[in-house]
């Protein structure tokens, strides 16, 4: 009776509510207008506030029919906003390109249970509609699905242009193998049909599962489901599964798969990582016979900044877009990146379009016709969750194609050159040249190298550094992660709180992170040139200003692990601060220096390179901005 009143007034309210609720929103804080009006618009799709019957929505998921209408599923949380409870699939249509929707529809009513991760697909060939999902028994509070999970997969189909659904059908037989006997994830996020080649017609989705021993969960599965007579039948392909050890630590966990078919045909597979020791939330391999195989294991993206959330991707031309939020530690600033080279780089976040700086999670990319495309997100001005968003751009509103950035030399050995950027200008140096920062975007950032993580090495790392501000952080040094539980390194100056501080924070096996820091009673903010050096070694942190030391125990673990990991100069990791002053001669050392070697730093001794990490002169810059 609750649910098909749910459904009745979900249908009757939604329809009075398109004209008026579901009226475009202004541009986001922070939305990059870089093709100019007219290029972006968008409004709030899902809401529980105007869709009544539920009390918050989540995992949207998108995709174009043949007949040009798109659909915009998302899961209906009926009790609360939890991932385990009484969840309905559900589905918003539109006719007109995104500008407008229809009524909410229930696809596949939970009625207690979890009935969610929608994972649309469109066979091209026939029309039909198909939506892979997982169900799991429900649960009345707000907890996830106890372990080990009981999900299983389902698929559901249209033929009349996702007017009305097949009855569900249990893929278990044909998908789930019987080791694969705890959590089940169907995408969330669009399957492909691929278009090249000799598997063109092949239908293809992405899962991840684990395996349960009876105690603990050992193993982690990412895998491609594939079809090749319209979603009648599918079977298991390309499959990469990674241990779990008796500790519970294991180097990736590949969850949450988006797929794009790449220009040459191969299927580009992008995850999310999730606590794994190796660097990085973004995870991704390819396969190039049609999902049946990977070309090898998934492989870590350290400096692809984000953090542990779902994405999407979708390819445009000669450019593959990739979804998903900017900050490397919390789930907010959705943006938009691209690839020119098939995923096998990206743009940094500086080179990004963001779609808002408010809370963002899920989403997905659908083309909606030439070169303009629909992005539906999870945003919210207090928390990602508060509402499902659905943003229309073209092409040309997205920043474009930029060229290299100015460089300053890297002398540590293997070292490439550090990026120059936002217009660090040259000023005079303790002996000779150091580079001047504005305070607003100037900073250098190295490229990743294997050299850069310094894991649980001992280290020291050195700078000198010059500023008058009186307020704000101004970070010196930053090498790893960001938050409190992300392994990370980092120097900054703190004049509103009268100190320079030097900080890390590590991960011991699966240990829950532990940070240590040194502080000093002086912000050094007198517009003199002063020595810094953070110096791990002996058990202890020290941290040393001008000759004076100030020690600390030290925490073991790694300094570098299981987060994304980038190497700046005058920034906070997630871009929220930036340094004004100038720095020269930043070394770093995979070893702890000696009491004498520390201060023959200060005298300019320039001893040889062999053992530095990173070590940046500062003293000139190439190519013009």
């Amino acid at each position: 009776m609750a649910s098909s009143l749910r459904a009745r007034l979900g249908s009757t309210l939604t329809a009075v509510l398109t004209a008026t609720a579901l009226l475009a929103l202004p541009s986001p804080a922070g939305a990059q207008q870089a093709g100019g009006e007219g290029g972006f618009e968008q409004q709030v799709l899902f809401k529980a506030s105007q869709d009544p019957g539920y009390s918050c929505f989540r995992i949207p998921a998108v995709i174009r029919t043949v007949r040009g209408t798109l659909l915009a599923f998302a899961e209906g949380r009926v009790l609360n906003c939890g991932d385990a409870a009484d969840v309905d699939i559900v589905v918003k249509r539109s006719t007109d390109g995104g500008r407008t929707w229809g009524p909410l529809q229930v696809v596949n009513e939970g009625a207690g249970d979890t009935h969610g991760n929608p994972a649309p697909l469109v066979d091209r060939e026939t029309g039909r509609i198909l939506l892979a999902e997982t169900y799991n028994t429900g649960r009345t509070d707000s907890a996830s699905c106890s372990v080990p999970c009981d999900r299983t997969p389902h698929l559901q189909s249209s033929d009349d242009d996702g007017l009305t659904w097949s009855q569900p059908r249990d893929l278990s037989p044909q998908i789930l193998p019987a080791d694969w006997n705890s959590w089940y994830a169907t995408g969330p996020v669009h399957g492909i049909q691929l278009t090249r080649g000799r598997h063109a017609g092949r239908l293809v989705f992405g899962v991840n599962a684990e395996t349960w021993n009876g105690s603990r969960v050992t193993a982690n599965h990412a895998a491609l489901m594939t079809s090749d007579d319209g979603g009648d039948h599918w079977r298991v392909g390309a499959t990469d599964s990674w241990p779990i050890a008796d500790d519970g630590t294991f180097r990736q966990k590949p969850s949450e798969l988006a797929l794009t078919e790449r220009g040459d045909g191969s299927i580009l597979v992008s995850g999310r990582e999730q606590d794994g020791t190796d660097l990085g939330h973004r995870t991704q391999t390819v396969s190039r016979d049609g999902g049946g195989g990977f070309t090898a294991p998934f492989r870590d993206l350290p400096d692809l900044y984000a953090p542990q959330v779902q994405g999407s991707m979708l390819r445009l031309g000669d450019r593959i877009l990739l979804a998903c939020p900017g900050d490397p530690d919390r789930r907010r600033t959705m943006m938009i990146r691209s690839s020119y080279d098939g995923g096998r780089s990206w743009d940094s976040v500086d080179r990004g379009t963001v779609v808002t700086t408010d809370w963002s999670g899920y989403s997905d990319l659908v083309r909606i016709d030439g070169d303009t495309v629909g992005l539906t997100y999870e945003g919210g001005a207090v928390d990602a969750r508060d509402e499902i968003r659905f943003a229309r751009f073209t092409e040309d509103w997205l920043r474009p194609r930029r060229g290299p950035d100015p460089v300053t030399p890297d002398l540590a050995p293997h070292a490439r050159p550090a990026a120059v950027l936002g217009g660090a200008q040259q000023t005079d140096g303790v002996f000779g040249g150091a580079l001047a920062f504005d305070g607003t975007d100037d900073a250098v950032r190295l490229p990743y190298r294997s050299g850069l993580p310094l894991g649980s090495k001992d280290f020291t790392a050195s700078l000198w550094f010059r500023y008058t501000a009186a307020s704000g952080e101004q970070p010196l040094l930053w090498m790893g992660g960001i938050g409190t539980s992300q392994p990370q390194v980092w120097l900054r100056a703190e004049p509103a709180s009268k100190r320079v501080q030097g900080l890390i924070t590590v991960r011991d096996g699966a240990s829950a992170p532990r940070s240590a820091y040194v502080r000093t009673s002086g912000a050094y903010n007198d517009g003199r040139w002063h020595h810094v050096a953070l110096r791990r070694g002996g058990g202890q942190l020290t941290l040393f200003v001008d000759g004076t030391a100030l020690g600390t125990a030290d925490v073991p673990g790694s300094v570098s692990r299981n987060s994304p990991f980038g190497v700046h100069i005058g920034q906070r990791m997630d871009g929220r601060a930036f340094f004004t002053g100038a720095i020269d001669d930043v070394r770093v050392y995979d070893r702890a220096l000696g009491d004498d070697e520390i201060a023959a730093l200060r005298t300019g001794a320039r001893p040889p390179a062999w053992d530095t990490v990173v070590w940046l002169p500062m003293d000139r810059v190439s190519g013009s901005h």
